[in-house]
C-alpha cells in the first residue's frame, strides 16, 4: 500500500510541475515603450534652442535620446555540431601447470588456463542549426552614463489562427548605429531576443502536462 501511495505522490508532484505557463501578453512592463515626458525644456537666457533637441547640418538623425526610435535588422544564425567516438578493449590470460605426488606411489599432473577480455565502443553525434531574419523597430529606454543605450521593444502580429509576437531587448552603442538609423542585431551587447506565439497553432504544437512528464528527468525510464 505504501509504494502505491509514494508512486501516487511522485505521480502528482511531476503533473503539478508541468503546469501550462502563463500565455504572453503584449504591453508588458518588461517590454513596453518607456513612459517619457516629450514636452520641450524650457528656453534659457533667451535662446530659441534647447539642449538636446536641436538639429544641425552635421549631425545626422540616429537615435541617441530615451524615447527616439530605431530599427535592428536580425540576422541570426547559429550552428553547431558534435561528435564523439570512443572505443576500449582489454585482455588478460593466465595459464599454469601443476603435478602431485602421494606416499602410496601415485601422482598426478593437471594444466589450466584462464582469459579474462572485455570490449565496449561507443558514439554519439549531435547537430543543431537555428537562423532567424527580419527587422524590427524598438525604442531607446535608457541612456546609461557611458552613453550606451539599452534598447527594447516588441512586435506583435495578429493572423487568423492566433498571434506570433518578437521581443528583443539590449545594449547598443551609438556608433555601431548606421546612419539610417538601423542597427544589426550582431552589434547588440546582451541580447535577448525572443520569437514565438500563441494560439491554435501554437497550442497544437506544444506537448500536453502527460506527455511532458513522460519526456522529463522525473521518469525513470
Amino acid at each position: 500500500m505504501r509504494v502505491w501511495i509514494v508512486a501516487l505522490v511522485l505521480c502528482l508532484s511531476g503533473c503539478a510541475s508541468h503546469f501550462p505557463e502563463t500565455p504572453p501578453e503584449p504591453d508588458t512592463p518588461d517590454w513596453a515603450p518607456p513612459t517619457i515626458d516629450y514636452s520641450l525644456p524650457e528656453a534659457k537666457h533667451g535662446s530659441l534652442y534647447r539642449p538636446g533637441f536641436m538639429l544641425t547640418l552635421f549631425k545626422d538623425k540616429r537615435a541617441f535620446r530615451e524615447g527616439d526610435i530605431l530599427t535592428v535588422n536580425l540576422d541570426e544564425r547559429t550552428q553547431a555540431s558534435k561528435q564523439a567516438d570512443t572505443q576500449t578493449s582489454k585482455s588478460s590470460a593466465l595459464n599454469g601447470n601443476g603435478e602431485a605426488s602421494f606416499g602410496n606411489g601415485d601422482s598426478y599432473s593437471g594444466q589450466g588456463s584462464l582469459g579474462v577480455g572485455s570490449t565496449y565502443s561507443g558514439n554519439g553525434r549531435s547537430s543543431q542549426q537555428n537562423q532567424l531574419s527580419g527587422s524590427i523597430t524598438v525604442t531607446v529606454a535608457k541612456v546609461l552614463p557611458n552613453e550606451v543605450l539599452l534598447i527594447r521593444g516588441e512586435k506583435w502580429l495578429r493572423l487568423n489562427q492566433g498571434d506570433e509576437y518578437l521581443r528583443l531587448v539590449g545594449l547598443v552603442r551609438i556608433d555601431d548605429i548606421g546612419n539610417d538609423n538601423t542597427l544589426s542585431s550582431q552589434r547588440i551587447a546582451d541580447a535577448r531576443i525572443v520569437y514565438g506565439g500563441k494560439g491554435a497553432i501554437a497550442d497544437s504544437n506544444s506537448m500536453g502536462w502527460a506527455a511532458r512528464y513522460f519526456n522529463s528527468p522525473w521518469f525513470p525510464m
